[in-house]
């Protein structure tokens, strides 16, 4: 007699009503019958909860009076599983991710090479053949981080046609060689493209240029390393890496601006932090990654 194969039940979702503004993280811990903040934590980080039947991984999202949350029991949301991608945030709009050094944001012209864009590209086809992804902004090959894309192109050109107004804050952090003289500072330069060679150049005046605005503080040194925090005014191509070694501190791993052996195997800077206007909604929200643990271990 042949054994039947048990029927796996339907992934059972829980409706929970918002009688008060809080922020989803607070809301969850009273409603769910006393689940920890690592359950709940990792209820969000497998897309299991929905807030106005849009997918949150944000566990200090916002709530308003009259929101409906919906918590899933099982895993019935496509989850994105990529040693090089992770998904923070996503909505009908967005997709927030965190990318990992090495990963292209989109293609240089190889049609095969994986990138971020394939990587989410083929992930919001699973739902829909019709979804489609949209670049925003890009991060280097070499710089890990947060990068946003969009859904669909009106929010891709409103992103991209209002960035300086609606992105409020960019913050990275930035491993260099040696200690810093200067706790804190702004640095200012016009850089130019050297169309052969590809690599950014910086003057201190005016030459005809992009203006660039780099503002800098440093969390940590010793006598051979610098953990910097950079705050961008402006966004111009390499402007970090270029900064940087202007003042003499290039980025650990940086050989194309001055770098010697980086001591992590990678380059030494790491998109953390991203804030804007939710290109729909107006209201600001703010997504934020740890500093990776081996820029770190040189300061043990």
């Amino acid at each position: 007699m042949r054994n039947k194969i048990p029927k796996v039940p339907a992934p059972k979702e829980t409706k929970l009503k918002v009688t008060e503004p809080v922020e989803l993280m607070a809301f969850l811990l009273a409603k769910m019958g006393g689940m920890s903040r690592n359950s709940i934590k990792s209820l969000l980080a497998h897309r299991q909860v929905k807030v106005n039947n849009k997918v949150t991984t944000q566990f200090n999202l916002p709530l308003q009076l009259n929101d409906i949350v919906t918590v899933t029991s099982g895993r019935g949301n496509i989850e994105l599983s990529h040693p090089k991608l992770r998904i923070i945030f996503e909505d009908d709009s967005l997709i927030v991710v965190e990318k990992k050094e090495g990963l292209l944001t989109v293609s240089t012209g190889k049609s095969d090479e994986t990138t971020a864009f394939s990587i989410l590209k083929n992930h919001v086809k699973k739902s829909s053949p019709q979804n489609r992804i949209y670049v925003v902004h890009r991060l280097d090959r070499e710089t890990s981080g947060v990068i946003m894309f969009a859904k669909n192109k009106e929010v891709q050109l409103i992103l991209q046609e209002n960035w300086h107004r609606i992105v409020t804050r960019r913050i990275y952090v930035a491993l260099v060689e040696g200690k810093v003289e200067k706790e804190q500072d702004t640095i200012v330069t016009w850089l130019t493209e050297n169309e052969k060679s590809l690599k950014i150049h910086s003057s201190d005046t005016d030459n005809g240029g992009q203006q660039a605005i780099t503002h800098y503080r440093c969390i940590k040194s010793n006598e051979n390393y610098s953990l910097l925090e950079i705050e961008l005014e402006t966004g111009r191509k390499n402007q970090i890496r270029v900064h940087l070694q202007g003042i003499g501190h290039p980025i650990a791993g940086d050989k194309k601006y001055g770098a010697g052996i980086s001591p992590i195997s990678r380059l030494g800077l790491h998109a953390r932090l991203l804030a804007f206007y939710h290109p729909i909604s107006t209201e600001i929200v703010s997504f934020e990654t740890p500093v990776p643990r081996n820029f770190l271990k040189l300061f043990h």
